[in-house]
């Protein structure tokens, strides 16, 4: 049996709404397509919806502590120019760039410690 599914798209659950909205905001160098403040941001990228939003009170202990080992991965056209931009909002990735099989990557953390992976193809 199949189910059916319209869209799929990652979000984060966050405390400080308007800080990851600032920083996905400048890094991906547009304004979000839907913007409650304080409650609901979203940014529609070419083949992905990213959704920030603020767990009601109720819901709060939920996401405490979770853990996650999820990454943001963003493939870009030129890793050094993405470096750049990461570094301009402040927020430099912290270590070198890694020579991989499949090309060139560096990691970053967005404002609330989730991890970025930008990659640049071989």
């Amino acid at each position: 049996m199949n189910f059916n599914y319209f869209d799929v798209f990652l979000a984060f659950a966050t405390d400080d709404i308007q800080a990851l909205t600032d920083f996905y905001s400048q890094l991906l160098q547009k304004q979000p397509d839907v913007y409650r403040p304080s409650i609901y941001t979203e940014f529609h990228l070419k083949k992905l919806r990213l959704g920030i939003f603020k767990p009601k009170p109720e819901r709060q202990k939920e996401f405490e502590n979770l853990g996650s080992g999820m990454s943001l991965c963003i493939e870009v056209e030129n890793i050094d120019i993405a470096i750049a931009t990461l570094t301009k909002i402040g927020f430099p990735p912290p270590g070198e760039i890694i020579e991989a099989s499949h090309g060139k990557e560096i990691y970053a953390y967005d404002p609330q410690g989730n991890r970025l992976i930008l990659h640049q193809s071989a």
